[in-house]
């Protein structure tokens, strides 16, 4: 199976609704994957949250959710071949305006994220 990359959601996305993803990341640090699979080019993830507010600071949660967003990416790449920076948003306001893009550095040569 030969993905394009993935496509990044949050939780209050109006097209979510309990689907709509194959993987999504609580704030807990719980990934939890779909039982079926959402998209036969890309893989979707989504992550717990609002990212259309502006936050005033991360907490320890957010941090480590976007800490797996990125060990997640960087394993599904490396499985299904695909560039770790072919990361996109799901539409103009999903995943919202103020979600965190510059924490996704991921370097497949030195694992650096």
């Amino acid at each position: 199976m030969q993905f394009y990359g993935i496509i990044v959601h949050h939780s209050v996305c109006p097209a979510i609704n309990g689907k709509g993803y194959d993987f999504f990341i609580a704030k807990s640090g719980a990934i939890i994957p779909s039982s079926e699979q959402t998209d036969p080019l890309y893989i979707h993830i989504c992550l717990e949250g609002d990212f259309s507010v502006l936050p005033i600071e991360y907490n320890t949660e957010e941090k480590e959710q976007l800490f797996l967003l990125n060990k997640l990416i960087q394993k599904l790449s490396d499985s299904y071949k695909f560039h770790p920076a072919d990361i996109f948003p799901h539409t103009n306001s999903c995943p919202g305006r103020f979600f965190p893009w510059s924490q996704l550095v991921i370097s497949p040569e030195d694992r650096y994220h």
